[in-house]
This record gives C-alpha cells, structure tokens and sequence, in this order.
C-alpha cells in the first residue's frame, strides 16, 4: 500500500476540517497534514490565487485570496499527486528499461495519470506535492519528467519496503536527488572502458583459441568486469581493506583475470592441459571451480586484499562458506570492524531464486551469530538456468525476491549499460558501509552460448537466441555512446582492442605478467605453517594434558555466577554438582569434561565458536555453557569469565538451519586455523540437510582445493529407542567419504577421550575435520566419567584394550565395537563375571588404527573368535567399512558381525521392538 494512500480515503469535509484547524494551530495536525497543507498554500502564494479559498492569512502570515473553502476537487488532485510519487517510488521498477533483449512483460504497475485521478489536462497545473521530489510547487509535466527520468531508465529501484525511516530517507535521496545528476569523470568512464575491453576480449580469445572447451563466458554480462571494480574501488575509498567474493562459474575465469589479477599464463596453462599439480598433494578440480588470493592498489594508492573463494558446481553451496571466512576475519584480523572487510556474493538468476541456501544465508544476516556487517549480492541474470526459461524458474516476479526478507534494496540494472552497472555497485557499497546490512544489485543481461560453449541453446530458446545472435556487445554499446558523448573516438576503442589482444597473444607465447606482490595475511601465515596430515601423523596422539591448575580455573568459572544474578532451580543444583566434580569428588562426566576442554583452549589464547541449534544449553540439557537469569532473562557465559587473558568464547544458539549454518562455520574454520570451530547437530542424523556441504567441502575440500579445515561436527548418535529419526548418525556416510586422510571419525567412550579429541584438533601441526558420534544417554551413565588424573596426565587414545581382563590367555572370545552399544557389553559382561569375553573399544573409526587394534589382539590367542559388535542395522555403521580399512586378513576371515538386521529405516519406532533388538544384540555377542 501506497505510504499516503489514506489520504484518498478521507473524506472532503473532514480534510475542511483539519485545514480549518491547521489554520488556526498549524501544530494541531498530523505532521504528514501539516506539510501537506504547507505545500498547499505555498503553491497559492507563488503561483497565484485560487478562487476556491477565503481571504484568511495563511499559516505564514500573508494575506489569502477571498472566497469560501478548499475545492474538494483540487485537493483530492494534491492528494493524487502525492500518491503518483509514490507508486513511481514503489512499482515503477516493474516498467524501467532493464532488460536488454527482450520486452519486459506487462507486470501492472498502474502508473498512468487516471490512476490517480488527473488527467492530460492537469499537464498544466502547478501541484505542491512536487515538494516530495525536492522541486518545490511544479507543474505537473515537469513531476512526471523528473519521475520518469529518475525511475523508467536503465535501472530499477526497487527499495520502498524498507520501514525504517532513516535509511528509507537516506536511499531515497541517493536515488532522487544524487542519480539524476550523476556523472562519471572522464577517467572513470576511460577506466569502465578499459575493463570492458578487458573482459569483452578475453572471452573473444579464448573461444578463437580454446574451441570447444568449457569456460562458462561471460558474453553477454560483460559489464560485471566493469561493476565489481568500481565496488572494489568505492570499497577501498570507504575503509575496505579486503574483498572476499563467492560465485560460481559463470565468468569466474573472467574475474579470476581482471578482477583478482590471476596472470593469464596460469589460465592459458590450465586450458592447455599443462598445470598438472603434485598428485600427492590431491585431485585438483577444474578450472572454473579454483579460487585464488591477491592483491591490488586503486587509483589512489590503497591496497585492497582480495580472495575469491574456490566453490563446486553446486552453485550456491559457497554462499554461507564465504561469510564464515568473513566473519572469521572480523573477529580475529579486523578487530570486530566490518566494514574493513566486504563480502560479495555473485549469483546466477535461477540459483538465487532456486536453492534453498540462499533463503538460509540471507536470514542469518542480522543474527549475532552470522552478521558480517551487511553482504552485496551481484546477480548475473541471464534469464536463463541451464535451458529453462525464467517463467519456468520461478514463481516471483524477480529472481532477487528473497530480499524482501530483510527489506533489503534491490537495485535491477540493464546490463548493456556499464556505467549504470557502475553506479549501482558504488549505491550499493556505500549503502552496506553506512547501514552494514545487506543489498541486492540484480544486472539484467543475456547469455551468448548456451550453458556451456558446446551446448546449443537455441533448442529450448529458439526466439530469444535469435535475438542474441544480432544483439551488439555491451563494449560496442558504450563505445558508441561515448563517441556520441565525444568521450572518445572510434580510433581510441580500436588501438585499446588491438593492443588487449596483443597482450593476451604475448601472455599464450608465455610472455610473464607482473602481478602486485602478495603479502598473506596472519591467518594464512598460519597455514602455510601447518603441513598436510597423513600416514604415521595418526599412529600416535599428542601429548593434549593441561594441568591441575587449569582444571581448577575453569571449575571455578564453571560454578559461579555474578551477584545478583538468579539461575533456575534446576541450575542451582547443576552448579552443586559442578562444585562436586571439580572440587570434591574430583571425577567428571561429559559436559564436564566438554566445558573443560573449551576452557582450556581459551587459556591458550585461542578462540572457541559453537553453534547450533540450542548448543547453550545443549540439545539434551547437559551442557548448559550460557545460564539465564530466572527474572531478567539476562545471559552470563561462564567461560567467559576464566581469567583476563583468555580469548572470547563464542556459542550462539542458530537458527534452523543446517546446510547454511555448517557451511558458515565451514569457512569460519577455514579463515582461522588457531580457532576452535564447532557445530552441533540437534540430532546427528538432521545432519543429511547438509550433505551438500559435507560431499563437496569438507571431505573433499583438501583434496580439490588444497584446503585444510579443522571443523568439528558433533552428531548425537545411539540407540535408545527414540525412533528412526533421533536415533542413527549415519556413520556409514562419512565413512564411505573417507579416504586419503581426509576426515577424523570417531565414536568414544570416556568423557576423558572425548576432551583429548578436541583438543588434539589444534594441537597437531596439521587440520582435518573432525566428525564426532556424540551421545545422548551416555552424557548421564553412572559409568561414563573419567577421573581427574585422565585429564591431566595422558593424551587421545585411538583403541582401549579390556582393562577387566586379569589373563588374556583365558579369553576366548573378543568383541570389537565402538560408541555407546559398549556400555550394552559392559553391563552383561560384569553382571556374568565373563573373564573369557574381552570388550576392545575402536574409539578413532578413520583413520583406522590398525597397529593399536592388531596389538592388542596379538595379547589373545590366535583361536580366539572375534566379532565386531554394532547397534546399527547390517546396512549400516561401520561393518562394511571395517571390511575396506582393516587390512589384516587373518583378523577379517575370523570376524563375524553382530547387528541389527538390514533395515530401509535405521531405527523401529517402537521401544519395546527396541529393547527386545538391543537384548539380541548383547546375547549374540556373548554366545
């Protein structure tokens, strides 16, 4: 609804009124009325009398032309006036001259005069509600002109759902009063041409020199060369000093050149076949999926960092990866300050309107846990996702609807016209340094080729290709618009393209570029000091003890709250029994020893980022990390508050995401190496919402990209009867993943084993990630706690032998297993005093420690039987992984598995199918 649409609704004799009443006390009315009524009767005194209105002074003092009252007629046109403005600021987006191949279609933005009441023969009349445009009283033709001119050109504001006044104001003003006006410097229009040739150029070589071979060009949306520079220029000008951008591979070799400076020898090499990595270093990936880190200096002399994060052809799936490197960044480089570090996010049309990531990203935006100080996303719209039309793609008007989640502008820009690109991304730098928020540039252009070079479009898109085929290149657009503006000449465009080709042609006859020298950042210094993790690095575990005295530190953290400060009930007697483990009984159950490895990394100085959905609590109320006063709701974060020297600890409770939220912390984990980076699945198995993010990032990550990671996801996993959707992790996943060190799996036992785990993830000289089978009623088994001197002597171990067993000789039959089904075993072993049955724990799944299992199985008689011991269905857990990683053929023709039988579902939904399963299990075992 129109801002002053209620206008229209009242009734004439109650505006007589109000004027009646505004005369008298101008303050007596509304604000909106008051200066309404102002503009009236300013329009009268410059413009002349108007027999409808008695001979009263006006509010100003001056004398008023005689007769009775306001005309109704002339008022409600005022009114209709105000309200033209309005739905310009509001739908004339729907009518701008956006799209550069084809005419847009008729979206009913309902802007003619007769809308509103007037007519052709109110061209004429001088209105004040031309005010609202900065023009004081005006004629209506000039309103409708400078309406015209501000919002039917070659872009389309789209910003009127913002509420906030202030920042509606200050865009609106950009908008109204700054664009109409706006003019580049002769050098920046030199500059936007040069990057056009540069861009333009550079596709044309390659499709002459490289026929057939895939590089998703950018023909067609060329003057995104031309608007990501301006952004990094304007950026630069504003306090940025780095610019991370994420996108997929539509014009990413094209950027990867002009844009971040990557020489065009490393490109050409690449499509010559030549760039053939060290294979002990991983696969590699395609060209258009690297990414790349340089530096640049702007015209004035700035130096700004740029990185383009490398992504997989699920388009979209870098998104949330992108702002967790960022905001990695701000919390450890940039000293909280946001606005010295800019994420872009380049999107195509059909994937920012298609996969459901970008929803997830987009809401997280202004949550405490995500917020990196406003994002810009640039969408390359070229009406087309892989052969399908828009109307087939979406059901929104625009591919950039999820905007209007956060009320973020949108600017839609016509892509043959660099210099409004330009603009559009200078708008939209400065609109994200001053609000920190998010903003949408929406570039309207076209695709020459198909999805890729050897695809042929024209077998879905006959018409619109054909239209393409004769459509000029947005350089020879604007070459010839500043010939016309007498900018340049013709010869001037012609040597600036002859002298590009020559280049590129010297760069294939491998003549070197100079690139910026590139000084890495802290963060990547502390990389390059970690080496690539494999082989004998998993044959034994650091040293990962801290001392009494840490112990006893983060005990008293751990159980004091501020004065003042009223927990609940519940966690009076929590704390009671904190006070108790640390200071008395001295023996520590899980969430005990979890808060107790996050406190000791904080003494190191190194921060702790949990996130997940309840992770301050914990899903099963067992951690209870941030407490909340009983009355006032108010937080206090015990480990916080360990000692002054400490570094932050950050548990944010997500929203209800899991692909966007892994992937977020993904890239926070791989921004900061010395950070200890976590995310908590509710239940392990809600964890498949992610699987993208699993298969293309961090089990492949390394391997592809040469990017190591130390993430950690704890997955709560064990059966207890809660069903087939709270009860299974889907190991068998992540082990099918794992290979060539990629990953660290495991399932353990002790609380004890558990803080070693995580603290080994960085205390090792190299990162992997770390997926953890965590557990649901183990956090509360009597049995499962560890005492004090396992935490301050010893390190992780990958295999506990049966400690029970007084003669391994007399053992006859040995049970491997791994998680929770081992308390299962514990209890009948002890109830039956079974000294001829050992229970071997494998606490590490992968890498598989093989030397420590075959040890410890050396101790027992070659005829002692062997089985490995599951609570998963036969399909599932660890069996046939067992069978591919433990190559002791001897132990593997003797194993015999003990599980679940093969299920399509993981788990029966009900508890006595569960408990009869569980008794089978343990009774199998034993027999």
């Amino acid at each position: 609804m129109d801002k002053y649409s209620y206008i229209a609704n009242a009734h004439g004799d109650y505006i007589e009124q109000m004027y009646e009443s505004f005369k008298q006390d101008p303050s007596s009315v509304d604000e909106s009325w008051k200066r309404f009524f102002e503009g009236f009767e300013f329009s009268l005194e410059k413009f002349g009398e108007n027999p409808e209105l008695d001979t009263n002074t006006t509010s100003n003092g001056q004398a008023r032309p005689s007769s009775g009252s306001i005309s109704e007629e002339m008022l409600q046109k005022e009114v209709g006036v105000r309200q033209l403005i309005n739905a310009y600021r509001s739908r004339a987006h729907l009518v701008s001259d956006t799209n550069p191949v084809r005419k847009r279609k008729d979206r009913k933005a309902r802007l003619d005069l007769e809308d509103f009441g007037l007519s052709i023969a109110d061209l004429n009349t001088v209105f004040s509600a031309g005010s609202y445009l900065g023009m004081g009283s005006a004629k209506l033709s000039d309103i409708l002109d400078r309406l015209k001119k501000i919002y039917y050109g070659y872009i389309g504001f789209e910003f009127m759902s913002i509420r906030e006044p202030e920042v509606l104001s200050w865009i609106q003003e950009k908008i109204e009063h700054e664009y109409p006006g706006h003019e580049f410097s002769h050098e920046d229009k030199r500059r936007i041409l040069s990057k056009l040739n540069e861009a333009v150029v550079f596709e044309n070589f390659l499709h002459t020199k490289f026929v057939g071979q895939k590089r998703f060009s950018l023909e067609g949306g060329e003057s995104t060369i031309a608007g990501l520079d301006t952004a990094i220029f304007t950026g630069a000008d504003l306090g940025v000093e780095e610019v991370v951008i994420g996108m997929a591979h539509r014009g990413r070799l094209n950027v990867l050149t002009n844009i971040m400076g990557k020489t065009y020898d490393e490109v050409f090499n690449e499509f010559e076949g030549q760039a053939v990595p060290d294979e002990t270093m991983g696969d590699g990936d395609v060209k258009y999926h690297l990414g790349f880190s340089s530096q640049i200096e702007t015209h004035n002399g700035k130096k700004v960092r740029l990185d383009l994060s490398p992504n997989p052809s699920h388009l979209e799936a870098v998104d949330p990866v992108v702002l967790g490197v960022v905001r990695a960044k701000v919390d450890s480089i940039y000293e909280k300050d946001s606005k010295r570090i800019l994420p872009i996010l380049i999107h195509g049309d059909a994937a920012i309107a298609g996969q459901g990531i970008v929803y997830e990203t987009v809401q997280m935006s202004n949550l405490a846990g995500y917020d990196v100080g406003g994002t810009i996303h640039f969408v390359i719209n070229n009406q087309v996702g892989f052969t399908t039309d828009f109307d087939d793609a979406r059901s929104s008007i625009y591919c950039t609807d999820v905007s209007q989640l956060i009320e973020s502008p949108v600017l839609h820009v016509n892509g043959d016209h660099p210099e409004e690109v330009a603009y559009a991304m200078k708008l939209a730098v400065e609109f994200r340094q001053r609000y920190n928020r998010d903003i949408f540039v929406d570039m309207v252009c076209y695709r020459r080729h198909g999805h890729n070079e050897s695809d042929e479009p024209k077998f879905t898109q006959p018409k619109l290709y054909n239209i393409i085929a004769k459509h000029q290149n947005p350089r020879e657009i604007y070459i010839k618009k500043l010939v016309e503006q007498g900018e340049v000449n013709a010869q001037l465009a012609k040597q600036m393209d002859k002298e590009f080709r020559r280049l590129l042609q010297d760069r294939l006859n491998d003549v070197r570029q100079n690139p910026l020298p590139y000084r890495p950042q802290e963060l990547e210094i502390q990389w390059k000091q970690l080496k690539r993790g494999h082989g004998d690095d998993f044959d034994n575990s650091p040293d990962t003890s801290i001392s009494a005295t840490t112990v006893e530190a983060v005990g008293h953290a751990l159980t004091t709250v501020p004065d003042g400060f009223k927990p609940l009930k519940q966690i009076d007697k929590l704390i009671a029994e904190r006070k108790e483990m640390f200071f008395d009984k001295k023996v520590f159950n899980w969430a005990a020893a979890e808060l107790m490895a996050y406190g000791s990394i904080l003494l190191d100085n190194k921060i702790v980022r949990i996130t997940g959905q309840d992770v301050q609590r914990g899903t099963f109320s067992h951690r209870h990390a941030v407490l909340n006063d009983a009355e006032t709701n108010e937080k206090y974060s015990s480990l916080d508050n360990i000692g002054k020297l400490q570094a932050p600890f950050y548990i944010y409770n997500s929203l209800l995401s899991e692909y966007g939220v892994l992937g977020f912390e993904y890239g926070y984990a791989m921004a900061n190496p010395s950070a200890l980076t976590i995310w908590e699945a509710q239940f392990g198995d809600f964890s498949n919402g992610a699987q993208t993010m699993i298969d293309q990032f961090i089990t492949s990550g390394e391997s592809k990209w040469g990017r190591s990671n130390g993430l950690i996801m704890l997955l709560p996993h064990g059966y207890e009867g809660q069903g087939p959707e709270h009860s299974n992790a889907r190991p068998e996943r992540y082990l099918q993943l794992a290979a060539e060190y990629n990953i660290v799996l495991g399932n353990f036992t002790t609380p004890a084993n558990f803080f070693h785990a995580i603290r080994r993830q960085l205390t090792w000289d190299f990162r992997k990630p770390l997926i953890v089978m965590t557990p649901k009623s183990m956090l509360r088994h009597p049995k499962c706690i560890s005492p004090v001197e396992d935490f301050t002597k010893g390190k992780f171990e990958e295999v506990y032998d049966d400690a029970s067993i007084k003669d391994p000789k007399k053992v006859e039959k040995v049970l491997l297993c791994t998680g929770k089904i081992y308390y299962d075993l514990l209890e009948k072993q002890e109830k039956e005093n079974r000294q001829d049955v050992a229970i071997v724990r494998v606490e590490q799944l992968h890498p598989f420690p093989e030397k420590k299992v075959n040890d410890i199985l050396s101790k027992y008689s070659k005829h002692t039987s062997l089985k490995w011991v599951q609570e998963e269905p036969v399909n599932m857990g660890y069996w046939t992984y067992i069978l591919r990683a433990y190559r002791n053929e001897e132990q593997l023709i003797k194993m015999r598995l003990v599980s679940r039988k093969p299920s399509a579902s993981p788990a029966t939904g009900f508890p006595k199918v569960h408990k009869r399963e569980t008794d089978r299990i343990v009774t199998a075992a034993f027999e």
